[in-house]
């Protein structure tokens, strides 16, 4: 066997590698895309639990109250790492 030969064999198998690997992506896209619509035509993508309030607007004295906590523990950290 020549190294031509060797080289055309290889090249072939290549090909035929690559190929399996693109074929089984496919079908796997394929199905994967499959069951997402039959869940979604099944309805069991929703949420089970209801989904949570939105928060009421925070009133002033809270966001002071929370802005001093972040100023002092953002000292509290400096002042440490000195």
């Amino acid at each position: 066997m020549t190294i031509f030969d060797m080289l055309g064999q290889s090249g072939v198998l290549t090909l035929l590698g690559m190929g399996v690997v693109f074929g089984f992506l496919v079908v796997m896209i394929i199905c994967v895309t499959l069951m997402g619509k039959i869940v979604h035509a099944l309805g069991a993508d929703k949420d089970v639990t209801a989904p949570t309030p939105a928060p009421a607007a925070a009133s002033p004295a809270r966001a002071a109250a929370v802005a001093a906590a972040i100023t002092a523990a953002v000292n509290t950290y400096e002042s440490e790492r000195k």
